[in-house]
């Protein structure tokens, strides 16, 4: 973990309440697709935790839900203004697991991690499947830029109105993988854990106190205990867990 100040390169809308930020600053804290920055703003309590799309050497890009106060305060800010990160958070995805044939599956707001995660697959060799869930149309995103990594993609709406009406589960259904790694809300967790067939990894999305393991306000049961979503995880392996 690294406390830093960021400078702000860009802060775009995407699609229905989904805006993108790139920040630049030192990234050498990030090592696995799956971690995360925690946002400090002014008058806020309470940092606010954000799951890392994707990084290089100088900038990290994050994609963020606007959904309370912290983060509509986040959506104003412009480029040039700086930000007071802790960077390099959680135990991110262990992608050496993959196996030959992994599908990789993001639900919302757990889409953004899913990008490093499908990256960092194709520069070791490694093809994946993608399937995105989403309401409507209007929150699609990031479906070209899987698509440009090399990746098979494939998009799922509960309403219908773009690609494939229902879940995710209903395209897992249909598919033969070797391995599952996904991020997203606990209904679509709990509804993979029912059809999938294969080992996996989910990385939980989880309200925290202090995203470094003092706090103990974020904690998922294991066979091996309450283990901390911000420091034990967000990843957890798909056998551990108790649902």
């Amino acid at each position: 973990m690294k406390q830093q100040i960021v400078e702000i390169l860009s802060n775009e809308k995407i699609a229905k309440d989904i805006m993108k930020m790139v920040l630049r600053g030192e990234t050498s804290s990030l090592t696995k697709p799956g971690q995360f920055i925690n946002i400090k703003l002014s008058g806020k309590y309470l940092r606010r935790p954000i799951s890392v799309c994707d990084y290089d050497s100088e900038t990290i890009t994050i994609i963020y839900k606007i959904v309370g106060s912290g983060t509509e305060q986040l959506a104003l800010m412009k480029a040039g203004e700086s930000l007071d990160i802790l960077n390099g958070l959680g135990n991110g995805f262990d992608t050496s697991l993959s196996g030959e044939n992994p599908v990789v599956i993001g639900g919302g707001v757990g889409v953004p991690p899913m990008y490093s995660v499908a990256k960092e697959l194709i520069k070791n060799g490694v093809k994946p499947t993608v399937i995105l869930g989403f309401n409507s149309a209007d929150d699609v995103f990031y479906k070209e830029e899987f698509e440009k990594l090399g990746a098979t993609v494939y998009i799922t709406t509960a309403d219908g109105s773009f690609g494939t009406k229902g879940f995710v589960t209903d395209v897992l259904k249909e598919l033969d993988y070797t391995y599952f790694f996904t991020c997203g809300p606990s209904p679509m967790f709990k509804a993979i854990e029912n059809v999938a067939k294969t080992s996996g990894q989910y990385s939980f999305e989880e309200r925290m106190g202090c995203g470094f393991g003092a706090c103990m306000g974020c904690s998922c049961k294991t066979k091996y205990g309450n283990k901390r979503i911000c420091k034990d995880g967000p990843v957890m392996i798909r056998e551990e867990i108790i649902w």
